[in-house]
């Protein structure tokens, strides 16, 4: 999804408990309930104990990490006390908006000021740190005995597709925290009305649309977002591309104007134009939520996690009417799903204790026990959906948690993530930034009818041939 809505991490929370601390080291061990809140607190680092590992082993030791203002990260962040007193690391955590983060975290690996020990790291990110050096490999972290005990933190349950968006050239150079997939959202009591089924091809997609296309009576058959950027239309334009059969490359050469990537975006434009609302084509995923969770949109294909949005009782019109599919399959047969998430690398300008201290806070918050406790065990409303292990999807407890989101919803999303994911869906160069964008803007020229679709590849093709050039 790439840009999220926000709301801070709450400090107050986080403040009560450490003056609570400071209150109970004032009066030590004389006190009456202090030894049962110490258990307690025993009994909330025991999972993390049972690792074969020195916890402390850099105690003392200060990170800073960015990452942006989103509810899954303010959930990590009520638990700092508790990895601070497992580790003796103090942990600053900075918030940055999702469209800022990506400068500053660049700008701080190539000065090598290392500010950030990690980061909320984009994925499309990775070959540009990669080839600069500025990240660090992490398989010399997860084979290091004395840093990771592989039954406890057991890296392969991590989802695969994630796993592989974090890495280059078989090597991971972060470690997803949480992420998504798309799906198809649709409205089951519309679909049953009119005898319709979720789509599977997108021409049946196309079908339904036209089947509850109603804009007289503010109803709209689908929409898919339109606003221009690296990870808003073009989250969307590449698995129209791959299925079309289309892909980036000609042997080494980037080419973006096939006639695959032609006929993709035809099918875009031609479909937002005939059943989308008008203004679809300035719509980023949360305006596209809104819609539908007000009743005005019969189907649209974003991320599972907007589940949250049309879930929410204060504001949804539709909490009860909605189901979820994969991705339809495009006229080559390929369904490929567009995929995200938020990973951890290191820096590779932290001194060595830093680089610990940073490893021992990414394995901490990927852990399956920290990803449970920022969904279902998460004392708040926002309990995440993009935990990062398969163990958990199919848990009992996170059915249980998602059971109100819809139907088919982790299916849908299992489903899409074990089949229908490429890690090549968007094409991974360090040039990525600039060709991102450029992309962006030619796909948005065609989809508000400034250009038509081959007009604005070509000119993407030129821009993007000068880029790799340098």
């Amino acid at each position: 999804m790439n840009d999220h809505p926000s709301r801070p991490i709450p400090s107050h929370g986080r403040r009560r408990l450490l003056q609570t601390t400071a209150a109970l080291g004032a009066v030590g061990m004389t006190a009456p309930w202090w030894a049962p809140l110490a258990s307690a607190q025993e009994a909330d680092l025991a999972p993390y104990r049972s690792a074969k590992i020195n916890w402390r082993q850099v105690e003392g030791e200060t990170i800073s990490v960015a990452v942006i203002p989103a509810s899954y990260f303010d959930n990590l962040g009520s638990l700092l006390p508790q990895f601070e007193a497992l580790t003796g690391i103090k942990v600053r955590m900075e918030k940055v908006p999702p469209g800022q983060i990506r400068q500053k975290a660049t700008l701080d690996l190539s000065s090598r000021t290392a500010t950030y020990g990690t980061h909320a790291a984009d994925p499309m990110y990775y070959p540009l740190y990669v080839a600069n050096k500025w990240v660090d490999p992490l398989d010399k972290y997860l084979n290091d005995p004395s840093l990771t005990d592989p039954a406890w933190f057991r890296y392969d349950d991590i989802l695969k597709a994630w796993r592989e968006a974090d890495s280059i050239g078989g090597k991971p150079y972060g470690i997803p925290y949480d992420g998504e997939v798309t799906v198809q959202v649709y409205r089951k009591d519309l679909y049953a009305a009119k005898g319709l089924k979720p789509a599977t091809t997108l021409d049946e997609l196309v079908a339904n649309a036209k089947a509850l296309n109603d804009p007289g009576n503010r109803m709209y058959g689908l929409a898919l977002r339109g606003f221009a950027g690296a990870g808003q239309n073009m989250y969307i334009y590449p698995s129209l591309l791959h299925g079309f059969g289309g892909s980036w490359f000609k042997g080494k050469e980037l080419v973006v104007n096939t006639p695959e990537a032609v006929a993709a975006l035809d099918w875009y434009v031609s479909t937002l134009t005939q059943y989308a609302p008008p203004a679809v084509r300035n719509w980023n995923w949360p305006d596209i939520a809104d819609a539908f969770s007000q009743g005005t949109l019969g189907c649209y294909i974003d991320a599972h996690s907007s589940a949250a949005v049309l879930n929410n009782p204060e504001k949804s019109k539709v909490v009860g009417k909605i189901a979820y599919a994969r991705w339809p399959k495009g006229p080559k047969d390929k369904c490929v799903s567009s995929i995200w998430n938020w990973g951890f690398p290191i820096n590779a300008a932290l001194s060595e204790k830093a680089k610990k201290a940073t490893w021992l806070f990414i394995s901490w918050a990927t852990s399956a026990e920290t990803q449970a406790r920022t969904s279902w065990k998460f004392a708040g409303p926002a309990k995440r959906s993009g935990i990062n292990r398969l163990s958990l999807w199919k848990s009992a407890e996170f059915a249980e948690a998602m059971k109100g989101a819809g139907d088919n919803f982790i299916q849908a999303a299992l489903e899409s993530l074990e089949q229908d994911t490429d890690v090549e869906w968007r094409p991974r160069v360090p040039q990525w930034p600039a060709i991102g964008e450029t992309m962006a803007t030619g796909i948005q020229a065609a989809l508000v009818g400034q250009k038509k679709p081959k007009e604005a590849l070509d000119e993407a093709q030129n821009r993007i041939a000068q880029i790799m050039k340098g």
